[in-house]
């Protein structure tokens, strides 16, 4: 009797997780297509979710704060973010984690070029921070939202962000310029 409550147990939890749906592995989401790993087709209705970043300019190595959140009950499972120059296929400049519902990947051989879940748990926001790197043009933020193995949406963005160009102001708004006065008393 004992083999049998065994095999039994064996049984479910090598396959009933599968009978019902339920993933066995974290799905995970392509760097470049941003699509999931599995047959499903994406929502073609407006996205129950928006991304917001903390500013609409940068410089090189600013770190802007970036939120993925749901709107009134939607909820989501799994996401994968990116920062990519507007027209762009690849994500540019990397993230800092700093909510426990996320963990960094790699895409194109760049570490926390992207960011994704942590876990499969109902999120309604999460948050994460983005390092702005130097040489890009106008950018924002894209990503494809898992709400359940059924529903994705997919090329979620936020609105654009422009670089500042100008290297005669500092951090403070101030110029840089070295200006010189000649007195002749």
């Amino acid at each position: 009797m004992r083999r049998h409550s065994c095999f039994a147990f064996l049984f479910c939890g090598i396959f009933l997780p599968g009978i019902l749906g339920f993933p066995q592995t974290n799905t995970s989401i392509d760097c470049d297509s941003l699509l999931p790993n599995y047959e499903a087709e994406p929502q073609t209705s407006a996205p129950p979710y928006i991304i917001a970043a903390a500013f609409d300019n940068f410089e090189a190595g600013n770190e802007i704060q970036v939120t993925l959140e749901a709107l009134k009950d939607a909820g989501f499972k799994g996401f994968h973010l990116q920062a990519r120059e507007i027209e762009g296929d690849v994500p540019i400049g990397t993230f800092k984690i700093t909510d426990a519902n996320t963990k960094g990947l790699e895409c194109h051989n760049v570490t926390n070029s992207a960011v994704t879940h942590a876990n499969s748990d109902i999120k309604k926001k999460i948050t994460t921070t983005w390092i702005a790197p130097s040489d890009v043009q106008e950018l924002q933020f894209i990503a494809t939202v898992v709400q359940d193995l059924d529903k994705f949406w997919f090329g979620v963005q936020s609105k654009s962000l422009t670089p500042i160009r100008s290297e005669s102001v500092n951090g403070t708004g101030k110029s840089k310029r070295k200006v010189s006065f000649e007195c002749i008393c």
